[in-house]
């Protein structure tokens, strides 16, 4: 049985770490811990493409809605340090909140890194031995040029590397169903997918399961993809799969592990948090669920009923270890720690730097090229609108000769400090998706706010199955009022055009340049090639917006 004295103790990886605001964590500070039990789950996900070291500022907004509104994660800056005891300017203050970011960063330096992870995991291992077992929660093999260049394959050569035991995916899928297939032959370890089936004969398209045996303990790792891929990214590139949340299913397979002896089921899950939390409290035996795709990271486990939920970040900022001991075939107490991958704290692994220096070598010129040069923090995370994106809509604007402007709004892509240079690393950090086309087309007011409407609706749904897990869709051009509480199609008001000062007219058609279309006929330059045109006119200052009002938040 679980209980609040395994919860409190969980936090006692973060009085590892130095609590004074100037001294910066050792690779020691980092790796402290007291082992607990037969079995250590060691949890990555939502890598992006990143290989290499790099800044992600956290959100300084996560609006939680129905029963979430107001808990974890769904609280950021000072609050989120409060609820975690962490004192404002340290080493964990820096990575896990938006708060004094550009200090911070320059203080502590950038963070993950392929061969540091592989520095972090290895320790584990070596202290675990025959007790670990890795595992991917997905979103690994996309977000940076190298990996849209090489169709995934650098990734996974690090996956290999690291020693991945099993994965899910969501943005895997955006290379097409037969790449996706040429990529999991080579594998070597499962690529799990107990909610894709097939649209002939409702059949497993990939393993639902794999088991485990570590320190004595049966372990059923059960693997879930990103419920609503065919929906946000573009169906025609895996026409034959369908996907879906699939409680009953679920649950299903978990009864049939603990049925044929697994004393540890584990959820590896790219669902996102709050969908999480509603499936941990109706699908009853599920020890731990791995959560993913909401690139939420939480320094202590979130018990729902018996079920642990743990949380680990994006981009390789983190890696998290749980070490769970069971007792009479059940899971009778855990330890946990959210490690944060302070590259300059963490010794290299050789053979992990050499790897990605190969996967890199072929592009390293393209790669270093100076397109522009910042004057002001670079950042994209946040629930309304993030500098970056704030950047790639100046450019659409400018260059697309447009009146409005729209982005979608992706959490990944790295961030960088005020007077720094831009590399086309950088832009394509926020930009490489294999649907990149930069439309200009003509859209009514109505059909302007619908679009608005339908993407709130996505997000903030006060039923978490109805979420897909994103931000809001970015936009230049125009101004409006979000009230996420209000019912389905009555969240946006007050649209105006921001050039005239007038109201979004239903009935006017507007110019509007947008990229990252699922539509499959879409046409237009890369929004890569867009951007760069827009950085060469000289440098760029982007200061947050205030004309993306918030009631009710």
């Amino acid at each position: 049985m679980i209980t609040r004295r395994d919860l409190l103790a969980a936090g006692a990886a973060l009085a590892a770490l130095p609590a004074h605001a100037q001294q910066a964590p050792t690779q020691a500070d980092l790796l402290r811990f007291e082992p607990l039990g037969q079995v250590t789950l060691i949890h990555i996900t939502d890598i992006h493409g990143q290989l290499m070291p790099m800044g992600f500022r956290e959100a300084s907004t996560n609006l939680g809605v129905g029963t979430a509104r107001g808990l974890a994660p769904h609280i950021t800056g000072a609050a989120m340090l409060g609820a975690y005891d962490v004192p404002r300017g340290t080493a964990m203050a820096h990575a896990l909140t938006d708060l004094d970011y550009t200090e911070l960063a320059r203080r502590f330096g950038p963070m993950g890194g392929a061969d540091r992870i592989a520095t972090v995991v290895q320790a584990i291992k070596a202290e675990r031995l025959g007790r670990t077992i890795l595992l991917d929660g997905g979103d690994t093999w996309q977000g940076s040029w190298t990996s849209l260049q090489t169709k995934g394959a650098d990734m996974v050569a690090f996956q290999k590397a690291l020693g991945v035991e099993a994965m899910v995916a969501h943005w895997e899928f955006t290379y097409g169903a037969e790449r996706v297939r040429e990529l999991v032959d080579g594998l070597g370890f499962p690529f799990l997918g107990a909610n894709i089936q097939d649209t002939e004969w409702s059949e497993d398209v990939f393993p639902a399961l794999a088991e485990f045996e570590r320190g004595g303990v049966k372990v059923a790792v059960i693997g879930q993809a990103f419920p609503y891929t065919p929906i946000a990214n573009p169906r025609w590139m895996f026409p034959d799969w369908e996907f879906g949340i699939k409680e009953e299913k679920l649950a299903e397979r978990v009864q049939a592990a603990r049925a044929g002896g697994a004393q540890l089921v584990v959820l590896l899950s790219h669902n996102g948090f709050d969908v999480d939390r509603k499936l941990a409290a109706r699908v009853p035996g599920i020890d731990v669920i791995l959560t993913g795709h909401t690139h939420d990271a939480l320094p202590r486990p979130l018990q729902v009923g018996q079920t642990l939920l743990i949380a680990t970040g994006a981009n390789g900022k983190f890696v998290s270890r749980l070490d769970l001991d069971v007792q009479g075939g059940r899971l009778a107490g855990f330890r946990h720690a959210l490690i944060p991958v302070f590259a300059n704290a963490i010794a290299p692994d050789a053979a992990m730097a050499a790897l990605v220096q190969r996967q890199r070598a072929p592009f390293a010129a393209d790669l270093a090229r100076v397109v522009g040069r910042t004057e002001s923090l670079l950042w994209r995370r946040g629930n309304t609108a993030g500098t970056w994106d704030d950047l790639i809509c100046d450019a659409l604007l400018e260059q697309r000769e447009a009146e409005i402007a729209l982005s979608p709004g992706f959490r990944w892509g790295t961030t960088l400090l005020p007077g720094t240079d831009i590399t086309a690393e950088d832009v394509w950090s926020q930009t490489a998706i294999t649907y990149p086309a930069a439309y200009r087309n003509r859209m009514t007011g109505e059909t302007l706010k619908a679009v608005l409407e339908d993407v709130a609706d996505n997000l903030f749904n006060p039923d978490p199955y109805y979420q897909q897990g994103g931000d809001m869709v970015r936009s230049g051009g125009i101004s409006f009022t979000l009230d996420v509480t209000a019912a389905s199609g009555q969240r946006v008001s007050d649209l105006t055009l921001l050039r005239t000062g007038q109201p979004i007219e239903a009935a006017r058609e507007y110019i509007v340049a947008g990229w990252a279309s699922i539509n499959q006929a879409t046409e237009g330059p890369p929004i890569w090639d867009v951007v760069n045109r827009h950085l060469a006119r000289g440098p760029v200052r982007v200061e947050p917006r205030s004309d993306i009002r918030l009631r009710n938040a």
